[in-house]
């Protein structure tokens, strides 16, 4: 019989399946917080249970696990970058990074994307599969164990699509705010995405209390296509009525990110169309100076271009920051390193 994936169980799931063993209800519990608040990665660990409930919950169960298989630290900032390989091979990344308001971890919520961004390395290689609840889980769990610091703050903006991979996103979400788990704020958790639309309506009807991020990267449609094929789906006005609507039912405030391409969308005319677009929104802008990847020709706009940008969107009374950037020296930009080692497995296999 085929051992079944028990961080993926929520409590009650979790409950059943013991009583199904003759256990009673309050072990569960115990298990519950080993897995998702002690974040044991085996079942031996579970010291304040007997031996012989042990080797049951080893005969039915597994704890999924993502192995570690590459980690970098930045010189620069001590951001860490990890590498992971998950129980069929694939790999995932995800980031560890150092703040004022806390630690934030950056995770994947697929192996590879199909969004098809022109500027991300995720990308490059398509959809191999979405990721597992367990999965997504594992990345949090395994760099806080590794690091020994407590993470406050979750960004769903690795590689993937997360509405992409909806069901399991959500149980994410609600696994990991869990009070009797890590217990993370919703409002310390940002999913980003590029914008599917019917996707952004449903999550808002579920009145989540985390921040929405919306890859824009553009002002207007036909520039939008140039960077995204989702823009030839959703146009950006539909995308943000979307938006208000994710606000009028959650008054979350939405983030845009838009990232900075030198010669094609960092331009004054740029910044004046994007702030007619947002003028009224109650939002911020996120200026993302892009990160360069060796298959596209884009490059990083200059420092005088991204001050000009962000003060005419000042002046427009947008709410604007521009990102800090983080572990430029270890592939920190999303999908770099998890392309380095796959074309590296590639050429070696």
């Amino acid at each position: 019989m085929e051992k079944q994936d028990i961080r993926a169980l929520e409590l009650s799931e979790l409950t059943k399946a013991l009583q199904e063993l003759s256990e009673k209800p309050f072990r569960a519990k115990q298990i519950y917080e080993w897995l998702h608040k002690r974040l044991a990665v085996s079942f031996d660990e579970m010291t304040n249970l007997s031996k012989s409930l042990r080797e049951k919950l080893s005969e039915r169960f597994e704890i999924i696990s993502a192995v570690l298989v590459d980690k970098r630290v930045s010189k620069k900032d001590g951001t860490m970058k990890f590498l992971f390989r998950l129980k069929d091979g694939s790999v995932v990344e995800s980031v560890f990074m150092k703040y004022k308001h806390g630690n934030s971890v950056c995770i994947s919520s697929q192996a590879g994307c199909r969004m098809g961004c022109r500027f991300c390395a995720s990308a490059l290689g398509g959809l191999e599969r979405n990721l597992e609840v367990s999965e997504m889980l594992s990345q949090v769990y395994e760099i806080q164990r590794i690091s020994g610091q407590r993470v406050s703050h979750i960004v769903i903006m690795g590689t993937g699509e997360p509405l992409d991979n909806y069901d399991n996103f959500l149980k994410f979400i609600h696994r990991i705010s869990d009070e009797k788990g890590l217990n993370i704020s919703q409002r310390n958790i940002t999913a980003s995405t590029c914008g599917l639309v019917d996707k952004i309506r449903e999550l808002a009807e579920e009145r989540l209390q985390i921040t929405l991020a919306i890859s824009l990267h553009a002002s207007n449609d036909e520039m939008r296509k140039e960077l995204m094929p989702v823009a030839n789906r959703y146009t950006i006005a539909q995308v943000l009525e979307a938006c208000r609507y994710y606000y009028q039912c959650t008054g979350r405030r939405i983030t845009f990110e838009y990232s900075l391409v030198e010669g094609f969308n960092d331009s004054a005319g740029a910044a004046e169309e994007l702030s007619s677009l947002l003028k009224g929104f109650n939002c911020h802008v996120n200026l993302i100076p892009v990160n360069p990847i060796k298959e596209r020709n884009y490059r990083h706009s200059e420092e005088k271009y991204i001050q000009k940008f962000k003060l005419i969107l000042e002046k427009n009374r947008i709410n604007v920051t521009i990102r800090r950037e983080l572990g430029g020296d270890i592939d920190a930009a999303c999908g770099q390193l998890r392309k380095s080692y796959m074309d590296k497995e590639a050429l070696e296999g």
